[in-house]
């Protein structure tokens, strides 16, 4: 990050103006991707349920590999950098694996995997 002996107050008002619009845009957007995500979520931990109900692995590499590259062609045709997009869905598996796991042990353990976890579900499916 840089540091400015200038402040936004001290830009023109249209300039101030523009970049209080293009803020609430960006505002909107990221309340869009973090309900998305929470969405994403509650999916993929019905998924790591029904995995370990019936004794499946946590990880799915092929299917992982595969989300991948739909994944980078998905943001190379919406010009947004393939290897930002595949490091992000690589976060969101490894995340959504952890979830599965644990899952995956309460099962085994012989509690009912909790479908109002405060945790996010897992992203790889």
């Amino acid at each position: 990050m840089t540091t400015s002996n200038t402040t936004t107050d001290d830009a023109d008002p249209a300039v101030r103006e523009e970049l209080a619009r293009l803020r609430d845009s960006i505002d909107n957007i990221d309340a869009a991707v973090v309900h998305m995500l929470a969405e994403r979520f509650k999916c993929t931990q019905q998924v790591g349920r029904l995995k370990a109900e019936h004794r499946l692995p946590p990880a799915d590499p092929g299917r992982e590999a595969r989300q991948i590259t739909r994944l980078r062609v998905l943001a190379e045709n919406a010009k947004l950098d393939p290897a930002f997009a595949e490091k992000f869905l690589n976060f969101i598996i490894a995340e959504v694996i952890r979830h599965h796991e644990r899952i995956a042990e309460d099962t085994a353990g012989g509690a009912t995997p909790s479908a109002n976890r405060t945790t996010a579900p897992s992203p790889g499916e």
